[in-house]
């Protein structure tokens, strides 16, 4: 398919199947035969459904939302690339420890499939609604003085992290991407990346094509790399042609980095040691703008940046500190404390993971509905208050 037919249709969604027909009085898709989805496809998608019904320990999203009648109304649709129901459900019914369990292999797969997305678009992103439109975008530049150091005195923050993801206007996600596709993107990339002579972005790109066991064992360790084989990419058909097109760039003090065709095309990212937002959001800031100066990224008009996980939606930022909280993270209602002030924990080696040594990860969760901007300051007053409690426990 052309790049250029895709962009058209990725700036303006069709309907799910833009060769079909709707049957006036049933108000339903009359599907061309070349359009069909294959019955054994579709037996698979019941498999699916039955299989996440039958498991009382999977609280998924997914799970959820997807009803029977869901189900039978979304089982025989596919985009214009071919992704159907299954390419979308798939990761979270091999994963049934999944928070979400859905990806959009495309693009079109947020229209095509909007009876699934929405709900879980509006039960993660803190109730946005079908009818609600992303603000325009603020990354925060002239507020970043508004964001002094949370810890001078390093008495509970290791280091913070500010991340946003991108996806490269004219291609679609992960699973509906050729091996050309890949070399193709990292190319463009990679020439932006040579040109950059900001002194403090300046770096080299690494390929992980060709790169050492030590190097990317490394790096991985030190935080700066994403993992191989990750099982719920894998099994939502993202890790083909593993390691073509992939890599990373790194300034030459590791504190801005950009992932290249992990989960999304682009995961630009900033950190340092330390709790000062405002230099980590500076920098993310400056990046941002050299890359899509040269390199066009994919916005939706309600749904912001488009990425390939729906939690990432919007403005696609992830604020995020490695911090010790002994006292209050001991304490049962931790977890309560953390959704109430719009947080979400991990442990410190990403996403599925435990803490290690009392040290948490601790984020904004909300990405869509609100700014860039917002999202910083979410996880900001959040983290800042949990501090606050963490001292007052101290003196208790």
């Amino acid at each position: 398919m052309l790049r250029e037919e895709y962009e058209r249709l990725h700036c303006c969604p069709p309907p799910p199947h833009p060769s079909a027909s709707i049957h006036s009085s049933t108000n339903t898709y009359q599907i061309p035969k070349d359009m069909a989805v294959d019955a054994e496809v579709i037996a698979k998608i019941d498999d699916g459904y039955n299989k996440l019904q039958a498991a009382s320990d999977c609280h998924s999203l997914l799970k959820k939302h997807l009803t029977r009648d869901v189900v039978d109304s979304l089982k025989d649709r596919k985009t214009k690339l071919g992704a159907n129901l299954l390419d979308v459900i798939q990761s979270g019914v091999a994963n049934l420890d999944s928070g979400v369990g859905v990806y959009a292999p495309d693009a079109e797969s947020y229209t095509t499939f909007k009876e699934l997305f929405d709900p879980i678009i509006e039960e993660y992103h803190n109730g946005f609604k079908p009818d609600q439109v992303q603000p325009a975008t603020d990354l925060g530049e002239s507020k970043v003085g508004e964001l002094p150091d949370l810890d001078p005195e390093g008495k509970y923050i290791n280091s913070t992290r500010i991340r946003c993801g991108r996806s490269l206007a004219g291609f679609p996600f992960n699973p509906c991407l050729t091996e050309e596709n890949y070399l193709e993107m990292e190319k463009t990339v990679r020439n932006i990346f040579d040109h950059i002579k900001e002194g403090e972005l300046e770096g080299n790109y690494y390929p992980l094509d060709g790169m050492t066991k030590e190097i990317q064992t490394q790096l991985i360790k030190d935080h700066f790399l994403f993992k191989e084989g990750d099982r719920f990419l894998q099994a939502a058909n993202a890790c083909r042609f593993w390691p073509k097109g992939r890599g990373i760039f790194h300034n030459k003090d590791k504190t801005f980095l950009v992932w290249v065709n992990e989960e999304d095309h682009l995961r630009i990212i900033s950190m340092q040691n330390g709790g000062n937002v405002g230099q980590v959001l500076g920098r993310l800031i400056k990046g941002v703008k050299t890359i899509q100066e040269q390199a066009p990224f994919s916005r939706h008009e309600r749904l912001g940046w488009l990425t390939f996980c729906p939690s990432n939606l919007g403005t696609t930022v992830r604020a995020s500190v490695h911090i010790r909280l002994p006292k209050i993270s001991a304490r049962p209602e931790f977890k309560s404390i953390c959704d109430g002030l719009k947080l979400q924990i991990r442990g410190i080696h990403g996403e599925h993971s435990e803490s290690e040594g009392g040290v948490y990860d601790i984020s904004n969760k909300a990405r869509l509905g609100l700014t860039e901007y917002e999202a910083v300051k979410q996880m900001y007053d959040g983290v800042k208050h949990l501090i606050d409690l963490e001292k007052k426990a101290e003196t208790a």
